[in-house]
């Protein structure tokens, strides 16, 4: 054998005789000669890659034989001719275990029985025909065990569609808290292998990025490579699951695999009954490292699983990902990583994937510097948080500004506190300590009470805008269902996205969701209430800002009043402030002549009554072709009164001299 040849062309050169010892073994079989002289067993197993299925699957001697003779089969078109042969046989022109027992020494009935490996791992198929006995019947080798011992070494294709690999290969380092749970699962690993047995390792958490990276690290130091398979990619019915496992295995057995599975879709209650049972039957299978990545660690089922280890495995803290901000920014811009970490809430791929785009959309514009780059950033953070909103919610794009809004000075106040407290949270909660002493309410909630039409969608504009982040109106027809669970379901996926922290959560209509908890008196009562209990924990566990607004203020439960951090009030404009609105109601470029604000002012309207009639009266002027006047606006009121079924008194759209006058 050449001392210079690669593994595998001394494999192929060790297969090579060993098929031609076979062929000669055979051949003198078929001449009825004197039998070929016995094989020492080591001389048997000289093919590299046969030596390693029979130390992995324990076959033996015997058993290697036969499945040498039936990878034969596969590789040399001679071999099925001279099985037929040898035994006589021309129209079994097949590999047997009659055959092998004839051709060759100290032959094992045992080899024979589905709990040895032959059968048992799948290495040879049986092909029975009607009546034909065990022993007569066609043995074919398995087409995966066929490459690996010609020394290809690639998944098996019945599994392999179903799995994705996970990168174990140059990872990043981890923060601390993400560390020491992966320390943890190895030493858990490390124990179960002294003790003989496989390890289920369940992982909690939103975060699924974070999930796979810890996944990854344990797999790594393990020296294992990692796949990933959806649950509901995987067999539901017994008898393929059986099959599967088995596959997989032996997989486990021909390389070092670990098994990710993908199971963070699952529901809790009892719609995710038959996922849990499949997960289970699956985990009792393996017998083989496993990772389960659920979202909360009663997926399995309320009563859990003897023997797994149940860990959550949470996004980096606030200040792991500064230090990450920073690793990728530099320390001269710590006052950025701050900001952004204290706005957003993204593992260490989605903070490195931010600042490679960044840096490319900086580069693209010409403005690589400190502002340039930091511009970016937030944008990319922003696109990256709200990609998985859209879908959930109605973004609305911040238009109104400071300068736009009218209300009392308290309430304006209030606003203005909303917008500082947001800003300014990361000094506070962590800088200052508060974090270490909160275990809940780290969020900002606030409530938006007042009639229709007095500026709450406004005033939220306004705090996305000061704040530089997106508005999502929840579409409460989208959340709310007639089916039990589903309300909590939908709610739950429009928190977790929004744990990202790259906008702000805006109900309208908020009674409708946050109405008070009743009597229970039936089912419906019951479930109502639960799903009250349920928005209760999600409103003091998120982290980022929520804004409720109602025309019913005493129709919300008391204990999300509580919760509340604000509470502003919408009151009804009075004639200074729609003095202001009417100067603000028309955009700079809106051509107009003598509008007076002050007699505009007696127009008993809210804000938005305002807004309508002012757009109505620049379409009029536009249709006439000329500018806005009084005239047309007293027009455009006047159907505007109509329409919300007010009275219209005459003496509030006479000129002041002119009311003065009939008085």
């Amino acid at each position: 054998m050449n001392a210079g040849a690669t593994p595998l062309q001394s494999n192929e050169l060790a297969l090579g005789a060993a098929l031609a010892w076979l062929r000669d073994r055979l051949q003198r079989l078929a001449d009825r000669s004197a039998p070929a002289a016995a094989v020492d067993a080591d001389e048997l197993v000289a093919v590299p890659t046969l030596a390693v299925l029979a130390q992995r699957l324990g076959l033996s001697t015997f058993e290697c034989s036969v499945l040498l003779l039936c990878a034969a089969a596969a590789l040399d078109t001679r071999i099925g001719g001279l099985c037929a042969q040898a035994l006589d046989e021309p129209s079994r022109p097949w590999p047997s275990f009659a055959l092998a027992m004839v051709l060759f020494d100290d032959p094992a009935w045992e080899a024979l029985s589905p709990d040895r490996p032959l059968r048992y791992w799948r290495l040879v198929e049986v092909h029975a025909n009607g009546a034909t006995p065990l022993t007569m019947s066609a043995l074919r080798a398995d087409d995966r065990i066929v490459d690996y011992i010609k020394g290809l070494n690639r998944a098996d294709e019945r599994i392999a569609p179903s799995l994705l690999p996970i990168a174990t290969d140059d990872l990043q380092a981890l923060p601390p808290s993400q560390q020491s749970a992966v320390d943890a699962l190895l030493a858990f690993v490390h124990r179960s292998a002294d003790e003989g047995s496989a390890p289920a390792l369940q992982l909690t958490g939103i975060d699924v990025a974070s999930k796979q990276l810890v996944a990854a690290h344990v797999a790594a130091g393990l020296g294992l490579r990692l796949e990933r398979v959806g649950l509901s990619a995987l067999p539901a019915q017994g008898a393929d699951l059986e099959a599967w496992c088995r596959l997989w295995r032996r997989e486990c057995l021909l390389m070092p695999l670990a098994l990710y599975i993908d199971a963070h879709d699952v529901p809790a209650g009892e719609s995710s009954d038959a996922s849990a049972a499949v997960l289970g039957r699956l985990l009792d299978r393996l017998h083989a490292l496993a990772f389960v990545a659920t979202r909360d660690a009663h997926a399995l089922g309320a009563g859990g699983r003897d023997g797994l280890l149940v860990t959550a495995i949470e996004r980096p803290s606030a200040t792991e990902q500064t230090q990450a901000w920073l690793d990728l920014l530099g320390e001269s811009r710590e006052a950025l990583a701050s900001r952004l970490a204290s706005q957003f809430n993204f593992n260490l791929p989605q903070i490195a994937s931010m600042v490679r785009s960044a840096g490319r959309a900086a580069g693209d514009d010409g403005d690589s510097g400190d502002d340039g780059l930091a511009s970016a950033l937030w944008t990319a953070c922003r696109q990256c948080a709200h990609s998985k909103m859209d879908m959930l919610s109605q973004r609305i794009r911040p238009k109104a500004e400071w300068s736009d809004i009218v209300l009392p000075a308290e309430a304006l106040s209030l606003l203005h506190q909303i917008v500082a407290q947001v800003a300014l949270r990361r000094r506070v909660y962590g800088d200052w300590g508060f974090e270490r002493k909160m275990s809940r309410g780290l969020g900002l909630s606030a409530l938006f009470h007042g009639e229709s039409g007095c500026g709450k969608t406004m005033a939220a504009e306004v705090i996305a805008n000061a704040l530089a982040l997106d508005l999502y109106r929840i579409d409460l027809s989208a959340v709310i269902s007639k089916y039990i669970g589903e309300t909590e379901k939908n709610l739950q996926r429009i928190f977790d996205a929004a744990e990202d922290g790259g906008g702000i959560l805006f109900f309208d209509e908020a009674d409708a969701l946050f109405g008070k908890r009743s009597e229970v008196r039936d089912s419906h009562d019951r479930y109502a209430n639960i799903e009250t209990n349920y928005l209760l924990q999600r409103i003091e566990a998120f982290r980022g800002l929520a804004i409720l607004a109602t025309n019913l203020k005493g129709s919300l439960d008391a204990a999300f009043m509580r919760r509340l951090r604000f509470v502003v009030p919408f009151t009804y404009p009075g004639p200074h402030e729609r003095a202001l609105m009417w100067q603000r109601a028309f955009p700079a470029d809106t051509p107009v002549e003598g509008l007076d604000p002050a007699q505009l002012a007696r127009l008993d309207c809210t804000g938005g009554s305002i807004h309508s009639i002012a757009l109505n009266a620049a379409f009029l002027a536009a249709h006439r072709g000329g500018s806005v006047t009084m005239a047309l606006v007293h027009e455009a009121a006047r159907s505007e009164l109509l329409k919300l079924g007010r009275p219209i008194h005459e003496a509030d759209f006479r000129p002041a001299a002119v009311q003065g006058a009939h008085a």
